[in-house]
């Protein structure tokens, strides 16, 4: 799910989407995050790539969807030569009909897509309501089903009574539309037990067998967060539209696939074995939840991109909270997991102060959080090319994302892995507000010693 951060009445509550700040850049924050200060120093990197060659790489982002004819973003889509446009054939025989610039894993063949979904506690609640609904807990010996059914319902309850009395200011017009939609979507999709998600998609989220499902509309009905996500990664650098891409050479695979709500462990799943099998070497995650059903499968998922040598970079979450206490999924490191993964980065946000650097919202841990890159007043690409300031970790993670997919562009001959290296080792370290207890690395990304040591390593190899 996507985080926001929303006022209602007097109350400052944390909800899940993107906080949007303004349509305008606040002075002196445009492209801060590839700058010197606290940013990554992106643009002093490029002043040693000067007359290096590159080649183009294939970023996939798994998100809302995105606005593929956005003026910041052209010369930027993946294009799936393989498949004919428009033909309704599967020319490539890849399973999906007329995945030219990715897939909808959020629609059905009718085009028609879906946009609020419940969240993964209220999915649960409805599995499980019937069968312990009216039981006396007292009569239960210890059973972690139903331990999971009263936490899921006890959260339900307490959230929707706290949105509930703002239902007559909701029918009285006293709330702006922003939060009106937020309270009605919380209420009527996201918290409501009865809603059914999945009816309009058609298919069983619980049988990762069936996958004949989806359009190939990337863009879906709300590509806010998922343009915002694409831009950071690769919007148009240099040319005074919104804010620059950190990748000059990269296309973006968009693969539609996270809600007005919370994502599906199926549709995650597969969207990461569709980019991987589609060219991906780079995968940009900016979602989770607190709740995973089907974790076995998703990790499963992660071992496959793994073995591919495709770098998995996810976003910490924006619950404040330490995730190495109350994990976010997905999640780098879960309670089955033999070993680590070599191709997984899980990212915190940071400011442009650097003596606070932990972004109020971010979350944050010395063991499950590897490092911190920008995600703070972030202008850049939203649909109809346009352009907002946002802030999240979802801002974050496009930004390692960006990174990777730039060091990869220019010094093609290092893995995946080796460049994960290179971006943590290389990591600027802080020793502010107990920022090196905050990740594994207690460092913010550095784009100019990350090239400064592919360099190295790469002549090494010569």
């Amino acid at each position: 799910m996507k985080k926001r951060i929303i006022s209602i009445g007097l109350y400052l509550l944390t909800f899940s989407i993107s906080l949007n700040l303004s349509a305008q850049a606040i002075p002196g924050t445009l492209n801060w995050y590839n700058k010197d200060g606290a940013g990554m120093q992106t643009d002093k990197a490029y002043g040693l790539l000067k007359k290096k060659k590159s080649e183009s790489v294939v970023v996939a982002v798994i998100d809302s969807g995105v606005d593929i004819e956005h003026e910041d973003l052209q010369g930027k889509i993946w294009v799936n030569t393989k498949e004919i446009p428009n033909n309704k054939i599967d020319d490539d025989k890849n399973g999906y009909v007329d995945d030219i610039h990715g897939w909808n894993f959020l629609g059905n063949s009718k085009g028609e897509n879906l946009d609020a979904a419940r969240l993964e506690k209220t999915r649960i609640f409805a599995k499980l309501m019937d069968k312990y609904e009216g039981i006396d807990p007292a009569t239960i010996k210890s059973d972690a089903e139903f331990e999971l059914y009263q936490n899921v319902k006890n959260e339900i309850e307490s959230e929707r009574a706290q949105y509930e009395p703002y239902l007559e200011m909701v029918k009285s017009g006293a709330l702006d539309e922003e939060t009106k939609k937020y309270i009605i979507d919380q209420l009527d999709y996201n918290l409501n037990v009865n809603y059914d998600d999945r009816a309009l998609i058609g298919d069983n989220p619980d049988d990762f067998t069936d996958t004949n499902y989806g359009n190939s509309d990337v863009e879906g009905p709300d590509a806010l967060h998922g343009t915002h996500v694409s831009g950071i990664i690769a919007a148009i650098r240099g040319n005074n539209k919104g804010g620059d891409g950190v990748a000059d050479n990269v296309k973006i695979m968009s693969l539609r696939a996270v809600p007005n709500g919370d994502e599906q462990d199926k549709d995650i799943a597969l969207a990461i074995r569709y980019a991987v099998d589609n060219g991906a070497k780079v995968i940009n995650m900016s979602f989770g939840k607190a709740y995973s059903p089907h974790q076995e499968k998703v990790f499963e998922a992660f071992q496959y991109a793994d073995s591919k040598g495709v770098l998995l970079v996810h976003a910490a979450g924006n619950d404040a909270k330490d995730i190495d206490i109350e994990p976010n999924y997905p999640t780098s490191l879960y309670s089955f997991q033999e070993a680590p993964l070599d191709h997984f980065l899980t990212i915190g946000a940071s400011t442009k102060d650097k003596e606070e650097l932990v972004a109020s919202f971010s979350n944050f841990g010395q063991t499950r959080v590897d490092v911190f890159a920008p995600g703070f007043e972030i202008y850049n690409s939203v649909p109809q090319s346009d352009y907002k300031n946002l802030q999240g970790t979802s801002m974050a993670a496009p930004m390692v994302s960006g990174v990777a997919a730039m060091l990869k562009s220019y010094f093609p001959t290092l893995s995946m892995k080796e460049i994960k290296d290179v971006m943590l080792s290389t990591s600027t370290k802080y020793n502010v507000q107990e920022f090196a207890t905050k990740s594994v690395t207690g460092g913010v990304v550095n784009v100019y010693n990350a090239v400064k040591a592919c360099q190295k390593l790469e002549s090494s190899k010569k």
